[in-house]
């Protein structure tokens, strides 16, 4: 009696082989560095800074505004330059910018100093995405869950050292838990100079001997659906003001849990994205599957939202639960819409011009770390409503996005096989 043998091809284990590897690497170390101060910035600007609530969020706002052309430029380089060197030069002036919020608790150059390091970050944000698609080839959106996966537990460490810290309750915790981020930008720009360079086929044509095409690139600030898709991407990407700012500013003026919950929810964020992105991922086993993964992140977002405005209604047990829940329910959104995002981000934009496709698509977060601190500060003022409403809105645009790209999906071919996804 014969055996049989599945038809199907298992694919690596890990996307992009050794350099694939190597940027999990590199995704583990920054998100560790950036858990040990994401957690506690809004704190930190509060207790050592001695700022006030709206001067906080006005820090955040312009400084995510000012670091808004990191995106686009980012994009443009990418299709240029080697990505890894200019990698590392965004890498060592974070550390830069991290290591300079140390001295000094002056208003205006906590400002110039927080968006000097969100340039870096957006830009090095894209770069990295760009990177990674160009590696694993049409295994990205494994790739894409494993990358979250490793990023994300290490934002769980730095939050969980972060939690740790902030027990001793000094000026000197926080003092070294910045440290901590700043030595972790200096790590991985030494790791990223080990890093092959990927093929790019925008910088192929540039360089060849051979004549140019006779027309030029697309162009992605002339294409009106991509730029309504990036428009409706800022609003899905609120979520993280939400966990960065939203929550321990409701948690520290309009509810009665304990001030501690703010890095544990950071930790629980991060801990189910580890334990979930990868599963979840597999529902995306094609571009269509991928549009569709939009009505269930419509749900999460307007469970988001309930379920905070009712954690201003009781005592800390049940404020405690409520958060939890509402933590939960953000997470859920934020790794759908990572999937749906990588996804269709890509597959929106033609390859001759992806850097500078995915450059504009970046612009959504860095908007969004503009608008987003406003619109979560402005929810809090209004109170448990302003979160009903916060949530609502971010689930219509959802369903605003899924209808936008119904076209150009259909006219595009089918951007991933189902086999990339659905084998572990």
């Amino acid at each position: 009696m014969g055996t049989t043998r599945r038809a199907t091809v298992r694919p690596k284990r890990i996307p992009g082989g050794r350099d694939g590897r190597r940027m999990l690497a590199i995704a583990l170390v920054d998100r560790t560095g950036s858990g040990l101060w994401a957690s506690v910035s809004v704190l930190y600007f509060t207790y050592v800074s001695h700022l006030s609530v709206a001067q906080v969020g006005t820090l955040a706002a312009l400084a995510g505004a000012i670091g808004i052309a990191g995106a686009p430029l980012g994009g443009r380089l990418a299709d240029r330059f080697p990505i890894t060197r200019v990698l590392v030069a965004l890498q060592l002036l974070r550390a830069l910018a991290s290591f300079a919020l140390l001295t000094t608790d002056n208003y205006v150059l906590l400002i110039v100093f927080s968006a000097a390091g969100g340039f870096g970050d957006r830009a090095a944000n894209v770069l990295t995405k760009l990177y990674a698609t160009r590696v694993s080839g049409p295994d990205r959106i494994r790739y894409q869950a494993i990358s979250r996966t490793a990023a994300n537990a290490g934002w769980a460490l730095g939050g969980l050292t972060a939690a740790a810290a902030l027990a001793l309750g000094t000026t000197a915790a926080y003092h070294w838990l910045l440290l901590g981020d700043a030595l972790s930008f200096v790590a991985i720009a030494t790791l990223t100079m080990r890093c092959g360079e990927p093929p790019s086929p925008a910088r192929t044509v540039a360089t060849s001997k051979d004549a140019p095409p006779a027309s030029r690139p697309p162009n992605p600030w002339r294409d009106r659906t991509y730029l309504g898709y990036v428009a409706t991407e800022t609003v899905l990407f609120l979520d993280d003001a939400v966990f960065k700012v939203g929550l321990p500013l409701w948690i520290a003026h309009a509810s009665a849990a304990p001030h501690g919950m703010a890095p544990l929810l950071m930790v629980l964020n991060n801990v189910l994205v580890v334990a979930l992105q990868v599963p979840l991922a597999r529902l995306a086993t094609t571009t269509a599957a991928t549009r569709n993964l939009l009505i269930p992140l419509s749900a999460a977002f307007a469970l988001g939202g309930c379920t905070l405005a009712l954690s201003a209604t009781g005592g800390p047990v049940t404020a405690a639960l409520l958060l939890t829940a509402s933590a939960t329910a953000f997470t859920l959104a934020e790794m759908l819409h990572a999937t749906v995002s990588w996804e269709l981000s890509v597959a929106l934009a033609p390859d001759t011009a992806q850097g500078a496709y995915l450059g504009v698509h970046g612009l959504a977060p860095s908007i969004q770390r503009s608008i987003g601190p406003l619109a979560v500060t402005a929810a809090i003022a209004t109170g448990p409503f302003g979160w009903t409403a916060f949530g609502g809105a971010i689930a219509l645009t959802c369903m605003i996005q899924h209808r936008l790209v119904r076209r150009p999906l259909a006219q595009a071919p089918l951007s991933v096989p189902p086999v990339t996804v659905s084998e572990h």
